[in-house]
């Protein structure tokens, strides 16, 4: 497959594609060739922290791949099914679920809680928040990222021995704690400012060590999960290199405004915003790729906001995608003028979707 007339960041040039990998950026010709026709293209998205979109929950047992074609709809071409807090034996099925559906990639789950703060629960079942256990979590099958508080008993032995990456949220440690958690191997913050103390000028907290000791930093840009302000101020502190943008979408994500159901917990959808009954803010609404486009209305460059949602989540978690370059995967989308989406490729091929036209 051929991709002709690419927009990319510093050139138009075609995209060579094979066998699922990108061989050449360059002037080339074949059999199957899509004209973006100086359209941008861009890495296909990678969300690390959804837990639902378009009405479906990843706790719905058999219905990943029905998520997976939402999202790829909607640009994300890879992404990590997130859990909710809940029983041992109902993440166990979760976790256990094949992962070969149609649309994005699944590259494995996202374990947000049980292992987190009652304190800073927010939107997330209490009635099955423990302390972390290394045995039980073993016994949970392709989690990639787990989010732990380090504040609880045993989190420091958990986090030195967990073969996941151990992401510090839900959490309401002090910087000296979160400090701690870092050394022992703890490599990303879960959606920043959120769950978690603030950073204060004398008490700087886990924001503040996360910065200190250069660790990845996840954070939801809608404008409501954290301000304009504090997100511009978060991206100068730990850059594009650092900074992942997430969607943290919830089933009704993608749907129209009214009552649903999110990890046991009934939630409320108005004017977009998704709230448990106390008004505690419950998860995104949007697509990752909505993100990326309120980071560039907040003055954030595109290509630095599309960064932040595709090659730094690869980076943090070693995958071969991200990147617009000779040997990495063709995880690609083709963007409108309005950044909408025109058409979405998965390994190599064209994804085909009610909503993308075919080519």
């Amino acid at each position: 497959m051929i991709i002709k007339n690419a927009k990319l960041e510093k050139s138009v040039a075609d995209i060579k594609i094979e066998n699922g990998v990108i061989t050449g950026i360059g002037d080339f010709t074949g059999d199957e060739e899509i004209d973006a026709a100086g359209r941008k293209v861009i890495p296909g998205l990678i969300d690390i922290h959804v837990h639902g979109f378009g009405g479906y929950d990843t706790s719905d047992i058999g219905r990943l791949g029905d998520i997976s074609v939402k999202l790829a709809e909607a640009g994300t071409t890879s992404w990590l099914p997130t859990t909710m807090t809940d029983s041992i034996e109902n993440l166990i099925k979760v976790t256990n679920q094949p992962l070969a559906p149609d649309g994005a990639n699944i590259i494995g789950f996202h374990l947000e809680g049980p292992y987190i703060s009652k304190k800073r629960k927010g939107a997330q079942n209490e009635k099955y928040i423990k302390n972390p256990d290394t045995e039980e979590f073993r016994k949970l099958k392709n989690v990639n990222i787990v989010t732990v508080a380090p504040e609880l008993c045993g989190a420091e032995k958990f986090i030195k021995n967990c073969n996941a990456v151990v992401s510090i949220g839900h959490t309401d440690c002090d910087y000296s704690t979160a400090v701690k958690a870092i050394e022992a191997g703890a490599m990303c913050l879960t959606h920043t400012f959120d769950a978690m103390p603030p950073m204060l000028h004398r008490e700087p907290g886990p924001i503040g060590a996360a910065f200190e000791k250069g660790i990845y930093a996840e954070v939801i840009c809608d404008g409501r999960h954290v301000s304009k302000t504090v997100f511009l101020a978060l991206y100068k502190m730990f850059t594009s290199d650092r900074l992942i943008l997430i969607s943290d979408a919830i089933r009704p994500a993608g749907l129209e405004d009214g009552k649903y159901s999110s990890g046991g917990l009934d939630v409320h959808m108005n004017g977009g915003v998704l709230t448990l009954k106390d008004g505690t803010l419950a998860g995104g609404s949007g697509s990752l790729l909505d993100g990326v486009k309120k980071a560039v209305s907040f003055g954030v460059d595109f290509y630095e906001a599309v960064k932040m949602a595709s090659q730094t989540p690869a980076d943090l978690l070693k995958l071969n995608k991200g990147r617009i370059e000779k040997g990495y995967d063709a995880d690609l989308v083709i963007l409108n003028d309005d950044l909408n989406v025109r058409d979405v490729i998965v390994g190599g091929k064209v994804f085909k979707s009610k909503i993308l036209r075919n080519v």
